[in-house]
């Protein structure tokens, strides 16, 4: 019996069983593995910097931010073309780079290189991630999509649980080369499994390839997120940091006016008139922000503070897991109640908070102690992500799933970005480095600006839920023969 995404004669709409346990596993496998290496490299910095290569301290910051840089760049085409040419086809393309550029990583006879494998598996990354997010859209129907999308957005969270882990025992008991050889049989077993256990959607039947508005925004937003990451290298009021912005600005304000006016572009960027949208990406960005700003102190706390080594390090960051593993279902039951608001406002306030109290750490502070603030940003992240991933990709038709998976992937890596950069900055402030005394000191004004920030955002947030009830998905239609 053929599946209805495969069938071009039956309705587009798939029926509830058309998501199988095997492809739900398969794609959030794709989805754990491309998360965790944002987060596995920082945990090797210091066996990088005393390797062979001798990167300079440029190099290793771009050694870290060559994969975010690429990723989130190129997440909006990416799930675009998706839509457009076969979200499968783009997943397995995806893996491919994702293998490609760690074998070139692990390689690598000089830094460039290091950092040109970093850049081609992040490309990989983008495709994955917006591919994987449409196709479960796709078959798992609107009665089981909730579902569905609170696995993705549990892989992802245990895709940095993964990165901490894995990248702290390569740290401490292997060669960095080792973590991207490990990549490459991985990106292989699951392009295998995906062939087999996944079938094709239908590709969208609307718009073709606009390569004119895909370079305009991918230079835009390439250019911010080199802003943003080197702000706190050069300082925010740099020439060079302006120019970025300068840049990013520009090119951005051309590409809605070229949108705007072109009969095939990217995407529309009227579809942010939608005051949901705005809420859910906002949302989704201030959740990344504080979560990514703890996952950069965190590390730098338990080793330089605690002095725990690098593979205690990765395991001791567990408790961020627990609430990301048992909320989500109910955060479901919770938004098809009574909305979307409660369960977001009540997750972005409860990492907001989390982070304030885990800025009151210190080297006397236990670890269980400091794990508790662990588990709570963990129940707000478990709550809330789940909700606002629905409420980005309910807020597009259908057929534009991958872009709408772009859109909310694109919000996460921006705001882990601004959440890193504005960590970075206050701990530089306050002379950081790796002493228990001057890093506890500059971490607790970090964090507790962090924390602040979140709650703004989370007033914000729920403002744009008050005024603008959450859009539902428009009805899908299928060209007329």
């Amino acid at each position: 019996m053929s599946s209805p995404a495969l069938s071009p004669s039956l309705p587009r709409k798939a029926p509830p069983d058309s998501l199988k346990r095997s492809t739900l596993l398969a794609l959030c496998a794709c989805v754990l593995v491309a998360q965790s290496m944002v987060a596995a490299i920082n945990l090797l910095i210091p066996q990088l910097a005393a390797a062979s290569l001798h990167p300079s301290s440029t190099e290793l910051l771009w050694t870290v931010d060559a994969y975010v840089l690429v990723f989130a760049g190129l997440l909006i085409p990416a799930g675009a073309l998706g839509d457009r040419r076969g979200r499968k086809g783009v997943l397995l393309a995806g893996l491919a780079l994702f293998a490609a550029g760690a074998a070139l990583s692990a390689l690598a006879a000089s830094p460039a290189l290091l950092i040109a494998g970093r850049g081609v598996s992040g490309a990989g990354a983008a495709c994955i991630m917006p591919a994987t997010m449409s196709i479960l859209v796709q078959l798992a129907g609107p009665e089981h999509r909730a579902r569905a999308l609170a696995s993705w957005t549990l892989a992802v969270g245990l895709g940095g649980l993964a990165g901490n882990v894995v990248g702290g025992a390569v740290g401490q008991f292997l060669s960095w080369r080792a973590l991207f050889w490990l990549m490459v049989p991985l990106a292989a077993l699951l392009a295998w499994t995906v062939a087999f256990t996944t079938p094709r959607t239908e590709r969208s039947p609307h718009g073709r390839p606009d390569p004119r508005g895909t370079l305009l925004l991918v230079a835009a937003l390439v250019a911010v997120l080199a802003g943003i990451i080197e702000g706190p290298a050069y300082g925010w009021s740099s020439p060079r940091i302006t120019v970025f912005f300068a840049v990013g600005a520009a090119l951005a304000g051309l590409f809605t006016w070229y949108a705007l006016r072109s009969p095939a572009a990217l995407f529309d960027p009227r579809v942010f008139r939608s005051r949901g949208l705005r809420a859910a990406v906002l949302g989704t960005a201030t959740g990344f922000f504080g979560l990514f700003s703890l996952f950069y102190a965190n590390s730098q706390y338990l080793q330089y503070v605690k002095g725990y080594a690098p593979a205690i390090t990765g395991l001791a960051i567990v408790p961020l897991t627990i609430g990301m593993a048992l909320f989500p279902k109910v955060a479901t039951r919770w938004q098809a109640r009574s909305g979307p608001r409660p369960a977001v406002v009540t997750g972005l306030f409860l990492i907001g908070a989390g982070l304030l109290g885990a800025s009151t750490a210190d080297a006397a502070t236990p670890y269980a102690a400091y794990a508790c603030w662990l588990l709570v940003i963990s129940a707000g992240t478990g709550l809330c992500m789940p909700v606002l991933t629905v409420g980005v990709v309910a807020a597009l038709p259908t057929h534009q799933a991958g872009l709408g998976s772009g859109l909310g992937t694109s919000a996460r890596e921006i705001g882990a970005a601004l959440g890193v950069a504005v960590t970075g900055t206050v701990l530089a402030a306050h002379d950081a480095d790796a002493h228990t005394a001057s890093f506890a000191n500059a971490m607790s004004p970090a964090l507790r600006t962090v924390g602040a920030v979140v709650l703004i955002a989370t007033a914000l947030v729920t403002l744009g839920y008050r005024t603008g009830p959450d859009r539902r998905p428009e009805p899908e239609r299928r060209p007329t023969p």
